[in-house]
């Protein structure tokens, strides 16, 4: 821009030399080039143009626009400028009233700020891993590995489960009594007289498996019952329970573990079943003398029975967890607090029984 302006005003002094040299006679043209006039020539060109020089095109002003709004901090919205088209008293008004505008561009960022605070549910995959035929004195079955694995994320540990097919017949036939409508579409591996331990049966049969919860699961009905639910982690919790009552901490602890797992693949992570995991978590970590871990699944028990103070297990992980906080260096004052409320509003804390008696005592139907 700045080349034409000065190549419009070369022409300019250039014409008005010819009309004084035409006026004075013809006198000799000044030896100097047209550089060194413009050069010479500066301070008056700019008294002349009063400040109208400008080396800012259209183009410019539009790059310079875009440098402009690069620099803003990204999802900050564009200002708007206030002024109409077509002048003060324009048309559409404000820029922010205009539509196509910063209105519609305000609208966007408001259903992407919200698009993004809204969590879309985690698909849960049901994987068999491994098949294996299993041989007693009397039967034969084959043994199948599940793992539960959510989509999009990591999980250092896997949880997981082992069934047979006599397993999986159970919960389908106690699914189709309750839930015979939705059950209707959902197929399920027919049963065989022959050729059940091939390698082609059990691999079909391994698919099947993998669908067959996939679209129970994709049921909410059926994905809440405790049917399905007790399918997966009922047997751990057993095994933890007996486990536990044997003294066998370190193999208990390893049941429980899995069974927390499993509730919390399967979103029930505040059901009666899952602070039982979490009592058998606390008890196998105190005996093994991990108080720490102890005492982070109590805090995590008092979290979820914050609002239910009549919860039979709710005194049992109060004391439990006095004692560690004062083993571990940790605030006890809350639970005491609750514990000084439970003696004053009910029986004598005395007389119920610890978390361990409660765990070995409880009934797992």
């Amino acid at each position: 821009m700045a080349a034409r302006i000065l190549h419009r005003l070369r022409h300019a002094l250039a014409g008005e030399g010819e009309r004084e040299e035409r006026a004075h006679g013809g006198c000799e043209a000044e030896d100097f080039p047209e550089s060194s006039e413009l050069e010479d020539d500066t301070e008056g060109l700019s008294t002349r143009l009063s400040g109208t020089l400008s080396f800012t095109s259209h183009d410019d002003e539009e790059e310079e626009e875009e440098e402009e709004a690069a620099g803003e901090e990204p999802g900050e919205p564009p200002q708007p400028t206030g002024v109409a088209v077509g002048g003060e008293d324009g048309e559409w008004g404000p820029a922010a009233e205009r539509p196509g505008g910063s209105l519609l561009t305000r609208q966007l960022q408001e259903l992407w700020r919200k698009s993004r605070g809204s969590l879309a549910p985690q698909r849960l995959l049901f994987e068999v891993t491994s098949a294996s035929v299993v041989s007693e004195r009397s039967s034969k079955y084959v043994l199948y590995t599940i793992y539960l694995i959510r989509s999009g994320r990591f999980d250092k540990a896997p949880a997981a489960i082992t069934r047979r097919y006599s397993d999986f017949e159970r919960l389908n036939r106690r699914l189709r009594c309750r839930f015979g409508c939705d059950m209707a579409g959902v197929a399920f591996p027919r049963k065989r007289l022959h050729r059940n331990f091939t390698a082609e049966t059990i691999a079909k049969r391994s698919h099947a498996f993998e669908q067959f919860l996939s679209h129970l699961h994709s049921i909410a009905e059926i994905r809440r019952s405790p049917e399905f639910l007790e399918f997966f982690f009922l047997q751990d919790l057993r095994a933890a329970q007996r486990l536990t009552c044997t003294g066998m901490y370190r193999e208990a602890l390893a049941t429980w573990a899995n069974a927390y797992r499993l509730q919390d693949r399967l979103g029930v992570c505040g059901s009666g079943h899952f602070l039982l995991t979490l009592a058998g978590l606390a008890v196998c970590h105190q005996e093994l003398d991990e108080l720490g871990e102890a005492h982070g699944c109590c805090e995590q028990a008092l979290q979820l029975l914050e609002a239910q103070d009549s919860h039979p297990l709710l005194g049992p992980f109060l004391q439990a967890h006095v004692h560690l906080a004062w083993k571990v260096g940790k605030d006890k004052r809350r639970s005491e607090a609750r514990l000084q409320g439970l003696r004053e509003a009910g029986p004598l804390l005395q007389q119920q029984p610890t978390l361990k008696e409660c765990l070995i005592k409880e009934p797992l139907e």
